[in-house]
């Protein structure tokens, strides 16, 4: 019978490992009485643990860091730290991803649905053939079904993107609704395509991090350029302007000001896309720090948010992040 997947955020003293986990970090070093250890930090997808070994041998010396490896040891206790003691570590020959990085909550599937139904409300069919040139794009749409939304600051897990997406193009075309004034074809254009160049600032395999194009370039204008990639490849190109104002909210939906490094939007569409884009990225980011009290037993956050309870079809290592596990841990 095989034994459950052992997660870092369950883990206690005493406890047997031998499981899976994202090596974080690795440093050579002496004890006091000049025996050599690794110093090892672990993740998954619930949280990062630390890790020791004394008496390495080559294999686990020579392993990378940001490799997926097999662990076997036992938790021990440090100072009131709960640590790894390691008695064998080699790169993992099988994994599933899923279980090193946190995921969505939300069905892939349902999700994909329901950007499909978002694409098929857009009425102007210019605007309507720019969104689908950029998801026909297989490679692309592969890519981004599974990127996160963000490094750590919110939907920081597999399946992030398309969830946010998907969640801010809801939330636009409820403010189209309440404000006719609004433009909703261009608004909604706005908001299945705000953070297409998310594809290209980040990497994932092991952990959420920057690409050298997403550390020079930022996701704003990465997206632009396939925005305007994708409108050349058109048969019937957009009007400049159209195209100049879908631009313009791919640059300006985090509302900064220009001493920010940031453009402030200029429309309305604009305005209002940048707004519902922080007020979703906000509630999710306030979720998952609440999240974090809940799991440990407490009412509030270190930082002072109120303990948010999952929903009862979801356990809380489903519900985690990597970061905000991590501040569990450090607030337990």
């Amino acid at each position: 019978m095989a034994m459950p997947r052992q997660y870092t955020v369950s883990l206690t003293a005493g406890e047997r490992v031998d499981t899976t986990f994202a090596l974080r970090s690795k440093e050579m070093r002496s004890s006091r009485t000049g025996e050599a250890y690794l110093s090892l930090e672990f993740a998954d997808r619930s949280g990062r643990i630390s890790g020791i070994m004394f008496r390495p041998g080559r294999e686990a010396e020579s392993v990378p860091v940001g490799t997926v490896v097999a662990v076997r040891g036992t938790v021990t206790a440090y100072r009131g730290v709960l640590r790894v003691s390691v008695s064998s570590m080699k790169p993992a020959s099988r994994y599933e991803p899923r279980e090193i990085l946190p995921a969505s909550p939300r069905d892939a599937d349902e999700m994909i649905s329901e950007l499909r139904d978002h694409v098929r409300a857009i009425a102007n069919p210019g605007l309507a053939g720019l969104v689908k040139a950029v998801y026909g794009d297989r490679r692309f749409m592969r890519a981004f079904r599974v990127c996160p939304a963000s490094r750590s600051e919110h939907h920081a897990y597999i399946g992030g993107l398309l969830e946010h997406t998907v969640a801010v193009a809801g939330l636009c075309r409820t403010m189209a609704d309440l404000h006719p004034q609004i433009d909703g074809d261009l608004l909604l254009t706005g908001a299945l395509l705000h953070d297409i160049g998310i594809v290209d600032e980040l990497e994932f395999q092991t952990s959420i991090e920057y690409t050298d194009r997403g550390r020079l370039s930022g996701h704003g204008v990465l997206g632009d350029r396939r925005l305007f990639a994708a409108a050349a490849a058109l048969g019937s190109p957009l009007k400049p302007d159209v195209l100049d104002h879908v631009s313009h909210m791919v640059l300006s939906h985090h509302s900064a000001d220009e001493q920010g490094g940031r453009l402030r939007p200029r429309t309305l569409e604009a305005a209002a896309l940048a707004q519902v884009d922080s007020l979703d990225a906000r509630t999710a980011g306030f979720i998952a720090e609440g999240r974090v009290a809940g799991m440990v037993g407490e009412r509030w956050t270190s930082g002072g948010i109120q303990a948010v309870s999952p929903p009862s079809d979801e356990s809380p290592i489903q519900a985690a992040s990597a970061p905000a596990a991590e501040l569990g841990r450090r607030s337990a």
